[in-house]
């Protein structure tokens, strides 16, 4: 009898044992992987209808939840510390312009990051590629903003093979004087080069901290996918959830890419299109690999893929938004709206176009709730989880979007009133249907492919007076902002302008100090890095 029991004891603690290796099983924390695409217009990917092949991209998006009506910032900075803090851009000092590599500041370090996040639920945390959130103190480098490991460059963009960049001398009158400010020169934009004189120049490839000099001709979309592939199959043999955050050069400025990239599109004409959709090309094929390593590795059932450009596509290097208005570096659409699709196994909602409100500084929270993780509310972010959207086809939480206010921008025309937010200054905000705009929003044209140029463009030819200041665009029924509302809806524009005043209230001083020489890479071994202790 005591045998018996025994026997039955042994086999209840079994059973107890499976049950509960069940659940931990059943509950296992998902790998998060998210890709960053650089510069990649609204227009350039398969499944807006573009001429550019992204097969993978289109395959994994028709798999997942594709976000239509899914918001980031016009140019580079700002999206990626909205990205990694959750928060506004005029809640962290980054209002203005992008952060040139001679320019002494960073991403606050007071605020965590979404990977300082994950490392405390026990995750892995893994950076690929650009970072461009600060780099002249070590503190504002990646290794020290929550990521484990980090391959890649720390500046905003070099040479695709050599990892080469200049910069010269920044401050706010200068680069108003040259063009260099939300609105951009085309000389900036194709050469990397901010003026007639070229200050500094130097290399930008690290492994962890330390300067890579052995790949000068490996072109960067390639190195960077084999550097995650190498990330992908250390974690096979991890106990760990991971984190990698895939940040791509492509498809960015310089026009480089290998020729066989572009030999599909000899049917485009214009030099630098046919060049761009090559480099796009060569993106796609890099994640198609990157999702082939996770399912050799056995980790694609338990992995959650998040792709995100990070602004819209630069209409002087290739890049394309139509049919919306405007570009990168601009408030209007084409600067904002953004491509952004979730996939993998563990989407509940496989095949959903989801239309839902989206802004960037949602990431945060929503990858909390993907693990299944709690923010501490003292965190007080601008972001909101989107997870029961995307997963669940439940509603937005999400009721309006501060595009930005920035106060450093020329101011434009004359006060609309007295009483509420100053319409000189440059700001836009998303409530609703409707969308506001104040200042300068940047160039407003309307930019078809160039193999469009010749057909007859409606609209095209909307102007406005230099002095005017103030837009207002329901851009649910209106994406392309071609019915300007604001002369008609005067208590919306009185409203909206309202809660522009209310997040200036909220706004902390812009940060854009003047360039240091101190930064010079021929200080530093021919590099760009840290140059203050």
């Amino acid at each position: 009898m005591k045998q018996c029991e025994q026997g039955q004891t042994a086999f209840n603690l079994l059973l107890l044992l499976s049950t509960v290796l069940c659940i931990v099983d059943s509950e296992k924390r998902p790998n998060i992987v998210f890709v960053v695409a650089d510069d990649y217009g609204f227009h350039d990917i398969g499944y807006h209808n573009s001429e550019i092949k992204t097969p993978n991209l289109d395959k994994l998006a028709a798999q997942g939840v594709k976000l239509e009506n899914y918001y980031v910032q016009p140019i580079c900075s700002p999206t990626r510390s909205q990205l990694m803090t959750g928060r506004y851009q005029i809640h962290t000092g980054l209002q203005h312009n992008i952060i040139w590599p001679s320019q002494p500041y960073g991403m606050p370090l007071q605020f965590p990051t979404v990977a300082n996040f994950l490392k405390d639920q026990g995750y892995s945390t893994h950076a690929v590629g650009k970072w461009h959130l600060g780099f002249y103190k070590k503190e504002y480098t990646p290794l020290n903003r929550g990521f484990d490991t980090f391959y890649g460059y720390w500046e905003g963009g070099e040479d695709y093979y050599t990892y080469y960049n200049c910069d010269t001398y920044h401050n706010r009158t200068i680069d108003k004087y040259l063009g260099i400010t939300q609105s951009h020169s085309h000389k900036e934009i194709l050469s990397g080069k901010h003026g007639d004189e070229v200050k500094w120049c130097g290399y930008d490839l690290r492994d962890m901290d330390k300067p890579v000099t052995t790949m000068n001709g490996t072109y960067s979309t390639h190195l960077y996918t084999e550097k995650a592939k190498d990330i992908i199959n250390q974690a096979k043999v991890s106990e760990k959830p991971f984190f990698l955050y895939l940040a791509y050069q492509a498809v960015h400025s310089p026009m480089e890419v290998p020729p066989e990239y572009v030999k599909p599109y000899s049917f485009i004409k214009d030099a630098y299109r046919r060049t761009y959709a090559g480099m796009t090309s060569c993106m796609d094929e890099g994640v198609g690999n990157v999702t082939q390593a996770l399912k050799d590795a056995g980790l694609w059932d338990n992995t959650i893929l998040i792709f995100s450009t990070d602004n819209g596509g630069e209409i002087l290097a290739g890049g394309n938004n139509w049919p919306l208005r405007g570009y990168k570096h601009t408030l209007w659409e084409g600067g904002v709206r953004g491509i952004g699709f979730v996939t993998g196994p563990l989407v509940k909602q496989p095949g959903k176009v989801n239309e839902g409100l989206m802004h960037v500084s949602d990431w945060f929270p929503t990858i909390a709730d993907m693990v299944g993780a709690q923010i501490n509310s003292s965190l007080q972010l601008d972001g909101k989880s989107q997870w029961p959207m995307i997963n669940f086809g439940k509603e937005s939480p999400r009721g309006e979007i501060l595009h930005n206010i920035d106060i450093l921008e020329p101011l434009v025309g004359k006060k609309l009133y007295e009483d509420t937010f100053d319409t000189r200054v440059r700001a836009a905000i998303r409530i609703g249907n409707y969308k506001l705009l104040t200042g300068n929003p940047g160039d407003g044209k309307w930019y078809p492919p160039p193999h469009l140029e010749k057909h007859n463009v409606q609209h095209s030819n909307v102007t406005a007076a230099s002095d005017k200041n103030v837009w207002l665009f329901n851009v649910s029924e209106d994406p392309s902002e071609v019915i300007d509302l604001s002369n008609i809806l005067v208590g919306q524009v009185r409203s909206m302008l309202e809660r522009l005043q209310y997040y200036n209230s909220t706004a902390v001083p812009p940060q854009y100090p003047d360039s240091d020489p101190n930064c010079d890479p021929k200080l530093h071994g021919g590099f760009w890095g840290q140059w203050l202790d």
